[in-house]
């Protein structure tokens, strides 16, 4: 552990046949402005299964979900309604708040089908936290795809190796895909930045350690990570300059605890009340995920992946 900060094992979640791995939150670990990373499957749906996302808020917050394998039908309350497809990026900002729901398009539901992706959180600086909400779709051509030392790159957000993602973003902060074949490496310099990296599959040698799939290395301070595949191995660079704390409760994210107690009372009776910041998706407007009990709810979220 001598060359590296932590390693963070990911916490394995039945969700009734759809295994969810969650890295972050982990104790009062953030990377740069990373502050959740979930591993969704890989998973096999029968015909008549899925997921299915009720309608949920967050606040203060974008949310970035990154498929390898699958689709997810995203809706919201701005009007949005576009497929999350393998390879593209649909950038949501919650800002002052927003409502969305995922679900199994509805062809997959009745076919069957198999998801395997990451979602991610990922905490807007202070002066953009109550920004007005927004989403934007980048199909995965518009992404910038390039080839290190055998090792074939994208560039999801941010900036990294001297390229830039189309995507808007607030804050000083990247989002690598690498594919290593075996026997390949690369040298990532962190500079000043927090960054880890999360083997999707495969194992690597990160600084000298190795590091199974569905687990998360985080470099130390101004320390470069130099990882080796030992097998083929999907693996996925993140970090950034940090953003300051931040209070996490079920979906809200903010630098305000105060926020966050604003944003409970807001949702206590779900979306569409009259000036509320959380109106209803419009053709998915029938349910929503409660607030959660307060003897039930931990700083881990909930009601996100179901």
């Amino acid at each position: 552990m001598e060359n590296l900060e932590i390693v963070i094992t990911a916490r394995e979640k039945d969700l009734g046949g759809f295994s969810v791995r969650r890295v972050l939150p982990y104790e009062h670990c953030m990377i740069g402005p990373f502050i959740f990373f979930d591993h969704m499957g890989p998973a096999a749906f029968a015909a008549g299964h899925g997921i299915d996302v009720r309608p949920h808020p967050h606040i203060n917050l974008a949310t970035v979900t990154y498929l390898f394998e699958g689709k997810i039908r995203h809706q919201d309350s701005l009007g949005s309604d576009q497929l999350i497809e393998p390879g593209a990026i649909n950038w949501m900002v919650a800002g002052h708040g927003i409502v969305h729901s995922e679900r199994t398009p509805e062809d997959l539901h009745r076919e069957g089908s198999k998801l395997n992706g990451i979602q991610c959180w990922i905490a807007l600086p202070d002066e953009y936290e109550e920004m007005p909400p927004s989403f934007t779709h980048h199909p995965k051509e518009t992404l910038p795809e390039f080839v290190i030392d055998e090792v074939k790159l994208k560039l999801l957000l941010g900036k990294a190796f001297s390229r830039t993602s189309p995507v808007k973003i607030y804050s000083d902060m990247f989002y690598v895909y690498a594919d290593f074949p075996r026997n390949t490496e690369l040298t990532f310099p962190t500079g000043d930045n927090e960054c880890a990296a999360y083997v999707v599959s495969g194992k690597v040698r990160i600084n000298d350690q190795e590091i199974d799939h569905c687990a998360m290395a985080v470099a130390k301070t101004k320390k470069p990570l130099y990882i080796e595949a030992i097998e083929d191995s999907k693996v996925m660079l993140l970090g950034g300059k940090s953003v300051g704390q931040r209070y996490i409760y079920w979906n809200f994210v903010s630098s305000s605890q105060e926020k966050i107690e604003q944003a409970k009372v807001e949702w206590a009776n779900g979306p569409g009340k009259a000036g509320s910041r959380f109106p209803l998706i419009s053709g998915d407007a029938q349910e929503f995920i409660p607030l959660p009990n307060e003897d039930s709810s931990t700083l881990s979220p909930k009601g996100t992946i179901m």
